[in-house]
C-alpha cells in the first residue's frame, strides 16, 4: 500500500496578477520541489483548492504528475463542497497518475457524522486503485472529527490521515490507535515534526518546505536517524522560520514572498488574498539574512 514519505509540502499554486493560473510558473516549482522533497500534496490549503475551479484543479493536477516525471509521488487534495466534484476530481487525479487523494471533511455547512461518512464513502468508491486519506483540519472543515468518527471512516476504506488538528495529544492517540499496516498517519505541520517523529510519524506537510525544503529535509532525516538532539536545534530554527512567515500575515502569503525572495519563482495568490507588501517582503528579507538560511539555501 502507498504510504506517505519524507518530506511532502503542501505546495501553493502560482498565479499571474490578473488572478490566472500560472501554469508556467507551476512547471517551474515543481521543477525546483522534486528534487529536494520526498513528495507533493497539492490543490490544498496553501495550493488554493477551494478559489479554483473544477477544470482548473484538474489541470493543476495533469501539470503537476507530469512535471513531477515519477520522481516524487503527488497526493492530490481532491476535497469539495460535495460528493458529485469530489468523486470527479477523484476520478480525474487517479487517470492523470496520482498516487493518493485527501479531502478535509465537506465544507463551509456543518455535516454531522453519516455525511462526513457518505461523503468519504464516496470518495473510496471513485478511487479505484489509489488510497484515501481524511484530512482533518478542524479550521478550515468548521467542526471536528471525533476518534470514533475516524474509526468509521478507516472501516470504510479511507487509509490516512492528514493530521492538522496541532494537537500533539490528538497526534498521539492517531499513532497508538489508527495506525496500522493498512492505515496511514501523516503529521499536517513542520512546527510538531521532533514530537511527532518521537511517537512514530515518518511523514510530515510542511507549508515552508515550498520556499525552503532543505531545512525541512534536514530535519525529517535528524529525526529518522534518532538525533534528537540536533533535530531539537533544527525544530527551533523551523518555528522560528514559521514566526517570521506571519510577518506577511498568514504562512500561505509568505510562501509567495519566500519564493520570489530565492529566486525561484515571482507569482502572486488569487484574490481575495493580497500579496505581501514591499514593505513586508523587505522585513521577511531581513529576518532570513538574520538567520542565516539564504546562505544555507542557494539554489545550485
Amino acid at each position: 500500500m502507498f504510504r506517505m514519505k519524507g518530506v511532502n509540502p503542501p505546495m501553493i499554486t502560482p498565479f499571474l496578477e490578473n488572478g490566472d493560473v500560472d501554469y508556467d510558473g507551476l512547471k517551474t516549482l515543481v521543477s525546483f520541489l522534486r528534487e529536494r522533497v520526498d513528495g507533493l500534496f497539492i490543490t490544498g490549503s496553501y495550493g488554493s483548492g477551494a478559489l479554483m475551479s473544477v477544470e482548473e484543479r484538474k489541470k493543476v493536477t495533469e501539470i503537476t504528475v507530469k512535471a513531477a516525471a515519477d520522481k516524487i509521488p503527488v497526493t492530490v487534495m481532491a476535497g469539495t463542497t460535495n460528493n458529485r466534484q469530489t468523486m470527479e476530481l477523484v476520478q480525474q487525479a487517479e487517470a492523470a497518475g496520482a498516487d493518493a487523494v485527501a479531502a478535509v471533511g465537506p465544507y463551509y455547512f456543518t455535516h454531522n457524522d453519516d455525511s462526513v461518512c457518505y461523503f468519504f464513502e464516496d470518495m473510496v468508491k471513485a478511487a479505484k486503485e489509489i488510497p484515501v486519506y481524511v484530512y482533518n483540519n478542524p479550521k478550515f472543515q468548521g467542526y471536528p472529527m471525533s476518534l470514533e468518527l475516524l474509526k468509521r471512516l478507516k472501516g470504510l476504506g479511507v487509509r490516512g490521515i492528514k493530521d492538522a488538528t496541532f494537537d500533539i495529544i490528538a497526534h498521539a492517540t492517531y499513532q497508538r490507535v489508527l495506525k496500522d499496516e493498512n492505515f496511514d498517519v501523516v503529521l499536517g505541520t513542520e512546527a510538531m515534526w521532533l514530537s511527532a517523529r518521537a511517537l512514530g510519524a515518518e511523514a510530515f506537510i510542511p507549508g515552508l518546505a515550498n520556499a525552503f525544503p532543505e531545512i525541512c529535509g534536514q530535519m525529517y532525516r535528524e529525526g529518522m536517524e534518532g538525533n534528537f538532539d540536533a533535530c531539537r536545534q533544527t525544530q527551533f530554527k523551523v518555528n522560528r522560520l514559521r514566526e517570521i512567515m506571519y510577518l506577511a500575515k498568514s504562512t500561505q502569503l509568505a510562501i509567495y514572498a519566500m519564493l520570489e525572495i530565492r529566486g525561484v519563482l515571482k507569482s502572486y495568490p488569487r484574490a481575495p488574498f493580497i500579496s505581501a507588501s514591499e514593505g513586508e517582503k523587505k522585513r521577511i528579507f531581513e529576518e532570513l539574512s538574520a538567520l542565516g538560511v539564504l546562505d544555507d539555501s542557494k539554489i545550485n
